[in-house]
């Protein structure tokens, strides 16, 4: 059975509708919202078993949000309950030149206050091929950060696939430590590696020769990326493959998106989308990670078909309201066997 678990902080999503800002509103639309959920979800949603581990507090906002991972058929029965508080995301949308902008409440919260040793990680793995983490999980709290690399030795210990994305949050680095010092020994343990240009530049010092995002205006030379991924697999040995997401901001309703995948030998490149009127970009890289997991315990090594079907499904979340990718394979497919035309279907 090809089983994943995927381990970080949910947190009650609190948006602003219809592109107000958050000073002009008199309610917010409550959803929920966390990197390894939204992959959890997406994987789910392909048909792959899932479990999510987290620690959520005892009241009703922490019951209603696992009953909505279960209602996507996520499992839920190795969440850990304690801690005062779950950790909340404010989002206002932006529209054209307008960025949209994310602001966060999640000091203290269950998962970022987790005890040492508290989730049994060779139980929690007994069943699974693939562990997945990101880089928001270590940057929460130190705390967090143990309970991380508690779980990649384990994973690495068994046998387990290793996935992360670097997913870097400046905001978030506060308990006195930076990402350049915690997050090399965790990717380290790490099989397969996704991030984008600022991740890779910020966290180790890694970036493309002659790059500069915000000068690209959505055109992405992807063969520029090579040396990023060369650096990268050079850096971390245990990395079999290296996957960097490309995205153009033409304005906040108007991106470019692709990517590439590079095995040690070879970069595969993808399709380039043309995403305009962008209904909720966060998460798109989440969609990313979900469908890449799902194309490489798949698709039998097909590393140009998996990135393809990456960049198509998360071509399809920049099209979806909410942080959860709620698409299936068969949707992803007929993007990428070209159907974008966007006609009713009966």
């Amino acid at each position: 059975m090809k089983k994943v678990i995927t381990f970080g902080e949910i947190m009650l999503r609190l948006g602003a509708p219809d592109y107000l800002r958050l000073t002009q509103c008199n309610h917010l639309d409550m959803s929920f919202a966390g990197a390894e959920a939204n992959v959890a979800v997406s994987l789910a949603n392909y048909g792959i078993p899932v479990d999510y581990i987290t620690r959520l507090p005892e009241n009703p906002i922490a019951d209603k949000c696992i009953r909505e991972l279960l209602s996507y058929r996520v499992g839920t029965d190795k969440i850990l309950r304690g801690g005062k508080r779950i950790g909340v995301l404010y989002l206002e949308t932006g529209s054209n030149a307008r960025p949209s902008r994310v602001f966060y409440d999640r000091e203290d919260s269950a998962i970022a206050t987790i005890p040492e040793h508290s989730i049994d990680w060779k139980k929690v793995f007994a069943d699974a091929t693939w562990f997945h983490w990101t880089g928001i999980t270590p940057a929460i709290s130190e705390n967090a950060a143990r309970a991380c690399l508690e779980a990649i030795k384990v994973a690495n210990e068994m046998n387990i696939t290793v996935s992360c994305d670097i997913n870097y949050r400046s905001s978030l680095w506060k308990y006195g430590k930076s990402a350049s010092e915690v997050m090399p020994e965790l990717v380290a343990g790490s099989d397969i590696i996704l991030g984008n240009e600022e991740d890779c530049e910020k966290v180790f010092g890694i970036k493309p020769q002659n790059f500069n995002a915000d000068s690209t205006q959505g055109e992405i030379n992807q063969s520029a990326f090579l040396s990023v991924c060369n650096q990268m697999m050079e850096r971390f040995p245990k990395c079999k493959k290296m996957v960097i997401t490309l995205r153009g901001a033409i304005n906040a309703n108007h991106n470019t998106w692709g990517g590439v995948m590079y095995d040690g030998t070879l970069l595969y490149q993808s399709h380039r989308y043309d995403i305009t009127d962008i209904v909720d970009r966060v998460g798109g890289g989440d969609s990313f990670m979900g469908a890449l997991i799902y194309g490489l315990l798949s698709f039998n090594e097909d590393c140009q078909k998996t990135l393809d079907f990456a960049v198509a499904a998360s071509a399809l979340k920049h099209t979806i309201k909410g942080d959860y990718n709620q698409v299936g394979v068969d949707e992803v497919l007929n993007l990428m066997n070209g159907n974008s035309s966007g006609r009713v279907k009966r």
